[in-house]
């Protein structure tokens, strides 16, 4: 899905910004939580990560529209101390409380070393990869994470589904650099995309179990640090639950001082050194043409398409027209 798209048009950076700021606030946000959102999306367009940029606010536009989840929220402080904060997201996208939860743990880890955000009540936050990079920018190492209500819970399907393909949340670490890209690794935790189902990737079962096993792990301690750490099976937000169906989420965001524990330049330099070791001395993985570690090519994308401009794929073209239409917003391109 990440896959640059052979069909496209090129769209400029202002101009989706200004689409999707302005299909938001027809769907009813304030201005300041739909730039932050749109941000955001736009953000994972310019790097490449299609399925989580812009093609997603037709449907988040409908949640808010249908009542699913919150477009007006009030989020709240439950619970601080000097290393952590929990934010009570009461009942809309985690966009704008994650964002919050990922200032003050970065606020509280350049004071006493680490901080750790959680939000509960939320539904999607998109990209893990946004929480971590924020932490990343301010010289933090970022760790984030995001679960659900029932994981685990296969809701007495028969036949029982495969274990192989357990779960599938996002999870990032991001890593900062000096002059080579940063070490971003922002993905989802099952070995398998959502859309690789079928006899050719059953076999794999069999013949990679470690690597099934392994993912099974991942999908387990995410969904359990981005889930239930958070707190949201707590009674007292069950009337937000009820009210808003899609905030049956929570987040996880941590953030580690660098500076804290060793000179920055010493960290930023052992990680240039890694990022070009493995660029000489490494063979390509098959199917690409040089050596790279996650957020390489990431950070490649966002400067072509700042300069370029974004193309823009069927896929996103087919939700931006539906928006568009429904909330009578100008498309973004000519």
């Amino acid at each position: 899905m990440n896959r640059p798209p052979e069909s496209f048009v090129f769209v400029q950076e202002d101009r989706l910004l200004e689409f999707t700021t302005t299909c938001f606030e027809k769907a009813g946000l304030t201005h300041d939580h739909a730039a932050l959102i749109s941000r955001l999306l736009v953000n994972s367009d310019l790097r490449g990560v299609r399925s989580h940029g812009s093609r997603t606010v037709n449907g988040y536009c409908g949640s808010f529209e249908d009542g699913s989840a919150n477009p007006l929220p009030d989020v709240r402080l439950v619970h601080q101390t000097p290393t952590s904060v929990v934010l009570d997201g009461d009942g809309t996208l985690g966009y704008l409380p994650m964002v919050h939860a990922t200032e003050q743990a970065i606020a509280k880890a350049k004071e006493v070393g680490i901080g750790m955000g959680l939000v509960r009540n939320i539904g999607h936050y998109g990209s893990a990869g946004h929480y971590s990079r924020i932490c990343m920018e301010a010289g933090c190492i970022g760790f984030s994470v995001q679960g659900y209500q029932g994981q685990g819970n296969a809701g007495g399907s028969d036949p029982k589904p495969q274990l192989g393909y357990f779960g599938n949340p996002p999870i990032s670490f991001a890593i900062p650099s000096e002059n080579e890209p940063p070490v971003v690794l922002d993905a989802a935790t099952c070995i398998m995309a959502d859309y690789q189902r079928g006899e050719e990737f059953d076999a794999l079962l069999s013949k990679i179990p470690a690597a099934f096993f392994k993912s099974i792990g991942y999908t387990a301690v995410a969904s359990l640090l981005g889930g239930g750490l958070t707190g949201f099976t707590l009674p007292e937000g069950e009337e937000i639950r009820s009210r808003w169906s899609s905030a049956r989420l929570g987040g996880m965001v941590l953030a580690i001082h660098v500076g804290s524990v060793i000179p920055e330049i010493a960290f930023y330099s052992e990680t240039d050194r890694m990022v070009q070791d493995v660029r000489e001395t490494y063979q390509p993985m098959p199917g690409t043409d040089r050596a790279m570690l996650p957020g390489g090519l990431e950070e490649e994308r966002m400067r072509e398409h700042r300069h370029s401009g974004i193309r823009y794929g069927e896929m996103e073209q087919e939700s931006a027209l539906s928006a568009s239409q429904r909330l009578d917003v100008p498309l973004p391109w000519d």
